[in-house]
């Protein structure tokens, strides 16, 4: 027989009722019923009962064995009687009478149990993220995303897609989120930059003529944490296609998408097909970029209304409204928790009106608006009685801010909220370009290295900010889950489009010679996306924080509790890097 084992712990079933078996694993539970001793056995591959009667030999040793200790066991398999069988469990019908143990690694007292499960705070389980993993839910998230990534590996090849790597080690990009550096060894004051994205280089293997790439490629960007943002380094479906328009790239990511979520999404639908939203028609009906469509709620520009109306806290605003319909029945405790709501996002206050059964309104400010007002706004937001009408206005990004998560959390709270269910769409049409708020000055607005609409002739006699780029976004249930373009591939487009965003021709020849020069020498049209992994195994796993999804995550202040990263170094790995190390001032 095997030194540790000749079964799993997920692999007895009543057929192996009489055999002498052998398991190893760590002991995850474990029940005195009135001197018979029960233990759960845990390995990776699932559960069996082990069974001591007493008087037996190894009843004292695993009775005072800590729990979490690694044990192995040799017994025979019997049936459990009928009304002690688990049908919750695949080994459920059998068990293990236990003629002998070995203690394998013993286990010192727990820092915080296993089993059960407790709400032990993220630092103690970042620090202990070994114990962590061992908890049935994120080994389950992480059997996920190992299932996941193999999902679209083999989905990706079916398509004809080739899977290549691409650097770790490169200079810096434009990718909007700060680099992580690496100092040069032997090229003194010089550093290396980690991906943030293998953007460039996906670019020139399609110049290279490799027409259809994907990579589950690592990507590091120095930026701050999110719930739905790891800091330091994440994975991304990296894809780029050669001889393609937008809606090739949709029709690819759309399969992969629908086929990944129908095979790991536990029965919940998926939106088919994904639909088309432009981003200036998302940022007014929904309030973002990334709309969660689990509502059919919309917010409704009404600020002409207003412009001449007698409310005159709403003159000369942009005021965008929100009609829930079927708010009859709700007490005035309603609106009043959606205002404080509102407020939570830094609101001053959430006005409001309801239409009664003969059309007059009701509310705080019902009384400011005249019967012309009335008309007009119930028409522009389509009020019938009973609908609750609620208002932002203000400058038009505080206004978003604000009624984008209204627009959700009312749905939510009057049962117009679709649940178990995945709702995709694209947001098309970005603009180019955007104006800083700072210093005024013209700046890309998302991948600098799309293709705008209209090619050179638009960058040359369009206002930079009413050009629009072939840049898309693949949202799911309120996630950006990536973005993605058709990309330029055009020497003269690009010099223009980074001359608009303040680059000189210099400029663009020293930081993105590779590139110029490949687009010099036959490029082909080309396009892509990557959808990240991490956000993916998120919503598969209704995990409402992606580090829940990655085994050993930083944490919200950037650091490996575990390993104990960001680290100092000696003075003499300093000096070898030609690096002095200059810390700010304390602050007074």
């Amino acid at each position: 027989m095997h030194r540790y084992r000749s079964h799993t712990c997920g692999e007895l079933r009543a057929t192996d009722v009489g055999t002498d078996v052998r398991l190893s694993g760590w002991l995850h539970n474990r029940r005195d019923l009135g001197g018979i001793l029960f233990v759960d056995l845990r390995d990776h591959y699932g559960f069996t009962q082990l069974v001591v009667r007493p008087g037996s030999p190894v009843y004292d040793r695993l009775s005072g064995q800590s729990k979490e200790s690694v044990l192995r066991v040799d017994g025979r398999v019997v049936a459990r009687a009928p009304e002690n069988v688990n049908p919750d469990l695949p080994t459920g019908q059998v068990e293990v009478e236990v003629t002998s143990v070995e203690v394998l690694g013993a286990a010192d007292p727990l820092p915080f149990p296993v089993f059960p499960e407790d709400n032990a705070n993220e630092e103690m389980r970042l620090t202990n993220r070994f114990l962590d993993l061992r908890r049935q839910r994120m080994h389950r998230n992480l059997m996920l995303r190992t299932q996941v990534i193999s999902f679209l590996r083999r989905e990706m090849t079916a398509l004809g897609f080739n899977e290549m790597a691409t650097p770790i080690l490169s200079a810096t990009s434009p990718e909007g989120a700060r680099d992580f550096l690496v100092p040069s060894r032997v090229h003194p004051g010089t550093f290396y930059a980690l991906p943030q994205a293998p953007q460039q280089f996906k670019q020139l293997l399609m110049i290279s003529g490799f027409d259809r790439y994907f990579q589950i490629a690592p990507c590091f960007r120095d930026e701050d944490s999110r719930a739905d943002r790891s800091p330091g380094e994440f994975y991304q479906l990296d894809v780029e296609m050669s001889f393609v328009e937008q809606e090739d790239v949709f029709g690819v990511i759309e399969k992969v998408m629908t086929d990944l979520f129908t095979e790991f999404g536990g029965g919940r639908s998926v939106t088919s097909p994904f639909p088309r939203i432009p981003f200036r028609e998302s940022m007014v009906k929904y309030g973002n970029d990334k709309p969660d469509l689990r509502t059919t709620l919309e917010l409704v520009d009404v600020s002409a209304v207003f412009a001449d109306s007698g409310f005159k806290a709403f003159a000369g605003k942009h005021v965008r409204a929100l009609a829930v319909p079927d708010t009859a029945d709700q007490p005035r405790k309603f609106f009043d928790s959606l205002g404080e709501y509102a407020v939570s996002l830094g609101a001053k206050g959430l006005a409001w009106v309801r239409v009664g059964d003969d059309n007059a309104l009701t509310g705080p400010i019902a009384k400011f608006l005249t019967e012309e007002d009335i008309a007009a706004l119930t028409g522009a937001v389509g009020a019938k009685p009973g609908t609750a009408i609620f208002f932002g206005a203000g400058e038009f990004d505080e206004v978003s801010k604000i009624m984008g998560p209204v627009r959700v959390e009312a749905a939510r709270r009057t049962g117009q909220f679709e649940e178990n269910v995945f709702r995709f769409c694209w947001i098309v049409d970005f603009p180019m370009f955007e104006r800083n708020e700072d210093t005024g000055a013209i700046e890309f607005s998302h991948n600098p290295f799309s293709m705008p609409q209209g090619g050179l002739e638009a960058l040359r006699t369009k206002d930079p900010l009413d050009i629009l780029a072939w840049q898309y976004d693949i949202v799911c249930n309120g996630v950006e889950l990536s973005s993605g373009a058709i990309r330029n591939h055009e020497p003269d487009v690009m010099y223009e489009a980074f001359e608009i965003a303040g680059y000189s021709r210099e400029t663009v020849q020293a930081e993105f010679g590779g590139m110029l020069r490949a687009f010099h020498y036959g490029a082909p049209p080309h396009g892509g996306i990557a959808p990240g992994v991490d956000r993916m195994v998120m919503l598969l796993a209704d995990e409402p924080n992606i580090r829940e999804t990655i085994a050993f995550p930083l944490n919200q202040n950037a650091q490996d509790l575990l390993m104990g990263a960001p680290s100092e170094v000696s003075e003499a790995r300093l000096r070898e890097l030609h690096l002095q190390v200059r810390k700010p001032a304390p602050k007074k």
